[in-house]
């Protein structure tokens, strides 16, 4: 299959799709971190419109102002920001899950936390998510990365829900997603994906 995975430096969802054999591509307006020549550095939007893609990935499209998490800035804005910017940067990301969302490929998978009230009455033709699991229970050793708390929620057209894979069973799990330090990478830290989860995608979809 042809398979695009938006909004991904990492490659660890685009390695997992190659290693099955697929014609697997990354992108997002960063360059990869790994220096592949498999990463197209473009907004994903101008990419949907130049091929066809047999199914869309989308690894962690950008959140910030979608999440609940965030809501609370929406009436407060943080000192670098005005409420404007902050109003204007939710409509930006709302408009890019729904550009994804509703974009026309057979198989779509978008990856995001939980919403919002405000981001879902922005997302066109809006479904709640299929889906919502921990990391750690796609992981089968306590040291790896896998082994996190951090609540993974997925909207899925044509896909089956994902069936957990792993062993661990949630005692041992780390938060260093939320108590990451205040830094310049916090963001990328933070949107870092999970390989267990990844291979299941490839796994169980392909």
């Amino acid at each position: 299959m042809k398979i695009l995975v938006a909004c991904e430096t990492s490659g660890t969802v685009r390695n997992a799709f190659l290693d099955k054999g697929h014609d697997t591509w990354s992108c997002d307006v960063l360059p990869s971190d790994d220096q592949t020549n498999r990463h197209i550095q473009d907004d994903v939007r101008n990419i949907l419109a130049m091929e066809k893609w047999d199914m869309l990935m989308v690894a962690h499209p950008p959140c910030t102002r979608l999440c609940n998490s965030g809501v609370r800035w929406l009436h407060k804005a943080p000192p670098n920001k005005t409420l404007e910017q902050i109003w204007a940067e939710l409509d930006e990301g709302a408009k890019l899950f729904s550009d994804l969302w509703n974009a026309d490929i057979p198989k779509i998978c978008i990856e995001n936390p939980v919403m919002h009230k405000y981001a879902k009455e922005r997302i066109e033709n809006f479904e709640k998510q299929a889906q919502s699991f921990q990391p750690y229970e796609f992981g089968h050793d306590e040291n790896s990365w896998d082994n996190q708390k951090k609540r993974i929620c997925l909207w899925l057209k044509n896909l089956p829900l994902l069936e957990k894979t792993g062993t661990l069973d949630g005692s041992t799990a780390r938060s260093d997603v939320h108590n990451a330090p205040p830094s310049e990478d916090r963001w990328k830290f933070r949107s870092k994906f999970f390989p267990g989860i990844a291979q299941a995608m490839a796994d169980q979809w392909t």
